[in-house]
């Protein structure tokens, strides 16, 4: 049977001759986005002076809440009382099966999202869920420690990481409120809402990756109350948001010692024939039959 020489897997090897050569190689960018479909902002923008109002509900501290948005409608997360950063989750409302793809939106867009950028769906589906229409952090930009906010990166605090590095049993991580509130509005049991759970879109949340490392870090957000980020429906949707344990995530992001605070959700209806001529994307017209 094959097997790895485990005698020298921790000794280090020679640095080739050529090593500065390849590091030197410039990069390629794996996915061009400048053919990416390019929303109307100016439409949605449009769309959004007038609109009503329809609905609002407060994700409590270190809790979640559902919420829906028909398509064309609009949806604001604002900070409401003190620094707080959220995880976001997205399915169409019709069929959960559709669902926010994290990691796809980081290779299109890059790791953290702002106005005129979208959240993308799975497989097979792939089109856009929702496009960013206002983001009031759009200034932080990347900073010095490589940094910035609204982060695809993450997956969302857990407990099954906590159990793993520290043998903890933490129950209010936002996978657990997630989980909590989806069963809640759906009616499903815990067993059945947790598949359902998937990688977030980590509203306000301050993060980026170590130079010397590659590890990823968090650190204080930025996010003022009054701050927000606001999207509009590409599609009919259902939301969770959870008001992250961590706070603004300034040392920790499962905790019930850090300050937190509630975090708003308000859904709007654009002004009557405002969007009357606005389509709401089909999924993606790959051809699985060809491939076969």
């Amino acid at each position: 049977m094959a097997h790895s020489d485990q005698s020298h897997s921790h000794q280090p090897h020679p640095i080739p001759a050529d090593a500065a050569a390849r590091r030197a190689v410039q990069p390629v960018i794996c996915y061009p986005n400048e053919t990416l479909p390019v929303p109307d902002l100016a439409l949605y923008r449009a769309a959004r002076t007038g609109a009503n109002k329809v609905t609002e509900v407060l994700a409590e501290p270190r809790e979640a809440a559902c919420f829906e948005v028909p398509a064309g409608h609009f949806f604001r997360i604002t900070s409401v009382e003190g620094p707080q950063v959220g995880d976001l989750n997205l399915w169409n409302r019709d069929d959960l099966s559709e669902r926010f793809y994290s990691g796809k939106t980081r290779a299109l867009h890059g790791t953290h999202i702002t106005s005129g950028e979208r959240m993308w769906s799975s497989f097979p589906y792939l089109r856009p869920m929702v496009t960013v229409v206002d983001d009031t952090l759009g200034w932080y930009g990347i900073d010095e420690f490589g940094g910035s906010v609204h982060d695809v990166i993450g997956t969302r605090c857990d407990p099954y990481t906590g159990n793993l590095l520290a043998g903890s049993q933490y129950h209010h991580c936002c996978h657990s409120n997630l989980t909590r509130a989806l069963a809640d509005h759906t009616g499903m049991s815990l067993k059945e809402a947790e598949p359902h759970v998937h990688d977030v879109l980590n509203v306000f949340m301050c993060t980026g990756f170590t130079r010397d490392t590659g590890q990823y870090f968090m650190k204080q957000s930025p996010v003022r109350p009054g701050d927000y980020l606001e999207f509009f429906a590409e599609i009919p949707l259902l939301g969770a948001l959870s008001a992250c344990p961590g706070g603004d995530c300034s040392a920790e992001h499962s905790s019930d010692s850090a300050a937190c605070f509630p975090l708003l959700i308000e859904v709007f209806a654009p002004a009557e024939g405002r969007l009357q001529d606005w389509q709401s994307p089909k999924p993606n017209g790959y051809d699985q039959s060809h491939g076969r």
